[in-house]
């Protein structure tokens, strides 16, 4: 599948409210959906947060029932939600139900929210497309919107940030932008990505990158 070129991490503005789509997506840990869909020519800033559950107010490790998820807005004259739901198979393993990559249990398994029939139209045909290619069912589902929760403001940009951590599993008083790269790595996502996808894998980094 040819992909939209993928942009600098510089977020290009985008144009009125009134013109902006927004997708809702789950694919894991969101520090890594944000930071890769903040890649793509025509998004804007990616929000983390919850949605799925009925917990009210979740918090980070405190999110009951909800997923781990982004908010992507979008410019629909530069992607299309088709585009993004495109990249988004091409950004997990969508054959796991039970989590991504390293991280397990519900709050990190992967899921497309629609909010319109034609949002679902174009999920269920990335979801269609990408099986044709693989040549299996895809287990990521398509659910109805709910209601979607911001995480803070430190979780935001985590993958860019300058600010140090102390004592961390990943190592002593690094950066967030350091520690989320060890994180990624050391969770094996882009590995697994590349080992599904193969070279249709437009945001695996290639190791030690």
């Amino acid at each position: 599948m040819k992909h939209l070129i993928l942009a600098s991490l510089a977020l290009a503005p985008l144009p009125a409210a009134a013109d902006i789509q927004t997708a809702y997506v789950a694919g894991g840990c969101f520090w890594c959906v944000e930071a890769d869909f903040e890649s793509v020519r025509g998004v804007g800033d990616v929000v983390s947060g919850f949605t799925g559950g009925t917990t009210p107010d979740p918090v980070y490790r405190r999110s009951g029932d909800h997923i781990e998820a982004v908010r992507i807005p979008f410019d629909d004259e530069v992607i299309s939600y088709r585009q993004i739901y495109d990249l988004f198979l091409r950004s997990i393993d969508p054959f796991d139900a039970g989590g991504q990559f390293c991280d397990r249990g519900l709050e990190y398994t992967a899921a497309i929210w629609v909010e319109t029939p034609e949002q679902r139209a174009a999920a269920e045909a990335a979801v269609a497309a990408a099986e044709a290619e693989l040549g299996r069912e895809i287990v990521t589902p398509i659910r109805d919107a709910s209601r979607f929760y911001p995480v803070g403001d430190y979780h935001q940009d985590y993958y860019k940030s300058d600010d140090r951590l102390g004592v961390t599993s990943v190592g002593l008083f690094v950066t967030k932008a350091d520690a989320y790269k060890r994180y990624r790595q050391g969770c094996g996502r882009d590995a697994r990505v590349r080992q599904v996808w193969g070279s249709d894998a437009p945001f695996a980094k290639a190791s030690g990158s």
